[in-house]
């Protein structure tokens, strides 16, 4: 089963960080000043926007309105183009706005991207899904568990369904005792019966703590998984073949990089001896390729 256990947040492992010594207005001027007159200055936009957390590019954002009465988010589509605008787009919306339109695009139309939903879900915390869930409802009206179930079938939506009510055990320690009774669990719902007993290993992975299903995994469970080593092995399949999924790649490397991108890099390189800068140097290129580079950092 291809469900995660949502992180426990280490800001330290993230290679985004605070500014130090920052300056929204400073910061929104240069902003204005490269997209003023005729020709935009990529490489300021870059400089600015891949080096603020999160919550300084809104600061930013509250300054550039002040200064010109309109919003970065619309100049930025205005004046850029193409995955560069998209990467940019998704640096300065709010990480729960973001999420919600990455949820809203995932399940648009005929088909259903399954990938995204269970990178999104499995990923984030309770306060982040219900936050997304908010956001979600504010720009449709709409409840997103209602919608998701329209959307889904089978155990898929019976496990996605439960890791978007946001309501995964709290705690940071483990009961040993209780891990191995759940690694016991498993087993007989698993590997010692003809069959699978999906609903126990629902139940289990997708409401027990992060702890918890770690403890397990050491007793007996097989199927917990690596969260880092998992976003690293999405990221490379983004960039895999003959093309680039640039959603997928863009999604991870700003969602990620004040969380643990640092561990994702480490991963991707244990799982494929090369550096997830020299992947990016390789398989993107332009403005977009160097903003990218700019939010991984260094080569490792």
């Amino acid at each position: 089963m291809a469900f995660l256990s949502s992180p426990i947040k280490n800001k330290e492992r993230g290679t985004v960080k605070p500014k130090a010594a920052f300056d929204a207005d400073k910061d929104a001027k240069a902003l204005i000043k490269a997209m003023k007159g005729l020709g935009t200055n990529e490489k300021m936009l870059t400089d600015v926007l891949a080096d603020r957390s999160s919550a300084q590019r809104q600061l930013i954002c509250t300054a550039y309105q002040k200064a010109t009465g309109r919003t970065l988010l619309k100049d930025l589509k205005d004046e850029t183009s193409g995955d560069f605008r998209n990467l940019l787009v998704a640096l300065v919306t709010p990480p729960a706005e973001y999420d919600c339109h990455e949820v809203m695009r995932a399940i648009k139309g005929v088909g259903t991207e399954r990938n995204t939903l269970v990178e999104i879900f499995s990923s984030r915390t309770n306060q982040e899904i219900k936050a997304l869930s908010e956001a979600f409802f504010k720009e449709t009206q709409k409840q997103l568990i209602s919608k998701l179930e329209k959307e889904l079938s089978g155990d898929f939506s019976k496990a996605l369904l439960l890791l978007a009510q946001g309501n995964r055990e709290p705690g940071t320690k483990a009961d040993v005792e209780k891990a191995r009774e759940d690694a016991k669990t498993l087993y007989s719902a698993g590997e010692k019966k003809l069959g699978t007993d999906e609903a126990k290993f629902i139940d289990i992975l997708c409401r027990k703590s992060i702890p918890h299903i770690r403890q397990t995994s050491r007793q007996r469970l097989k199927c917990a998984e690596n969260l880092p080593a998992y976003l690293a092995e999405c990221l490379h399949d983004s960039m895999k073949g003959g093309g680039t999924d640039e959603s997928t790649l863009t999604r991870i490397m700003v969602s990620r990089s004040e969380i643990d991108l640092l561990d994702i890099k480490t991963e991707f390189k244990k799982l494929y001896n090369y550096s997830l800068h020299s992947a990016l140097q390789s398989e993107v290129s332009g403005d977009y390729g160097d903003c990218l580079k700019a939010i991984c950092g260094g080569d490792d």
